[in-house]
C-alpha cells in the first residue's frame, strides 16, 4: 500500500504564509477553510503541506469520486457489467455533477459495497481511526427513491451525509495518478472522465489562464459550500491542489487560493 509523504516543513511553512497573505487566516481558525497541497514534480520525492487537512467537512458533490472509484472497482469483481451507458452516466456524474447519474449508481452498487471500497487498506480512503475521509450516506438530489433507499447513515464523526477531509481527496488522486485504483487499466479510465471539466468557476479559469492544459478534475457547491480538487501535469511540474470552504466568498476565495498554490509549486 502506497503511504502519503509526511507534510514537508518548507511547502507547509510556505502554504501557511499563502494562506495568511491571502487573508484567509481566520477561516482557517473557524475551521471553515481546509487546504491540501501535493508537489508530484520529482517521482519518489513528493512534498505534501495541509491546512485542516484532517477535518471532516461537508463536500456537496465532492464525494462523487468515491462512487465513480466504487463503480470500477465492481466492474473488476463482476459485479457490475461496463456499458457505454454506465460510461456517459459516469461522465456526466463527474463533469456535470449530475445527481441524477450520482443516484442511479449508487443504487446499482449499494451504500455498503461504496463504503468497503472507500475503506479498503489498499486505498484508505476512509479511515475512522485517522479522522475519516470520503463518506456517501445518501442519494443526491430528487431521486425517486423510497425514503429508507434513498438515506443511508451521516458520517459518524462530522455528521454531515456527504462528508470528507482534503487529505483522502489528494490521496484519491494521488491513487489516480500512480495507476492504483483498481489497476492501470481502470485508473487510466477514470483519468479520462476527470478531464475535460464542463465548467470553469473555481480553480479551472485562473489555470487556464495560466497556459495549464492537462487538468483532472471534481468540483461540488451547495449554499455556502464551495470544493475543488484537481491533478494538475503542466510543463515539468505535476501537482494535487484541494480545498473546502464553507464561507458565502468562496467563489471568489477559491479563485485566488489557486493561483497562489500554482505559484508556489511552479
Amino acid at each position: 500500500m502506497a503511504v502519503l509523504p509526511r507534510a514537508d516543513s518548507d511547502l507547509q511553512g510556505r502554504l501557511q504564509e499563502s494562506v495568511q497573505k491571502l487573508g484567509l487566516q481566520q477561516l482557517v481558525t473557524e475551521h471553515k477553510l481546509a487546504v491540501s497541497l501535493l508537489d508530484l514534480s520529482t517521482p519518489g520525492d513528493e512534498h505534501y503541506a495541509g491546512v485542516n487537512d484532517r477535518q471532516i467537512m461537508y463536500a456537496a458533490s465532492l464525494p462523487k469520486i468515491g462512487i465513480l472509484l466504487a463503480a470500477f472497482q465492481a466492474i473488476r469483481e463482476g459485479k457490475l457489467p461496463r456499458t457505454l451507458a454506465l460510461d456517459a452516466s459516469l461522465t456526466r456524474m463527474i463533469r456535470q455533477s449530475s445527481n441524477r447519474d450520482a443516484s442511479r449508481v449508487i443504487q446499482c452498487l449499494g451504500y455498503e459495497f461504496i463504503a468497503r471500497t472507500l475503506s479498503n487498506p489498499r486505498y484508505r480512503l476512509y479511515d475512522p481511526n485517522e479522522g475519516g475521509g470520503i463518506w456517501l450516506g445518501k442519494a443526491y438530489g430528487p431521486s425517486g427513491w423510497r425514503r429508507h433507499v434513498e438515506f443511508w447513515r451521516p458520517e459518524p464523526i462530522s455528521g454531515e451525509w456527504h462528508a470528507s477531509d482534503t487529505l483522502q481527496v489528494v490521496r484519491f488522486f494521488w491513487l489516480l495518478s500512480r495507476g492504483e485504483l483498481v489497476n492501470a487499466a481502470y485508473s487510466a479510465v477514470m483519468k479520462r472522465i476527470l478531464s475535460e471539466p464542463d465548467t470553469t468557476e473555481y480553480f479551472i479559469e485562473p489555470l487556464r489562464e495560466a497556459g495549464v492544459r492537462n487538468i483532472y478534475r471534481k468540483s461540488g457547491t451547495y449554499g455556502d459550500t464551495h470544493c475543488d480538487a484537481v491533478l494538475v501535469e503542466h510543463e515539468h511540474k505535476r501537482y494535487i491542489a484541494v480545498a473546502i470552504v464553507s464561507d458565502a466568498n468562496g467563489p471568489t476565495i477559491l479563485p485566488r487560493l489557486i493561483q497562489e498554490l500554482h505559484r508556489l509549486i511552479m
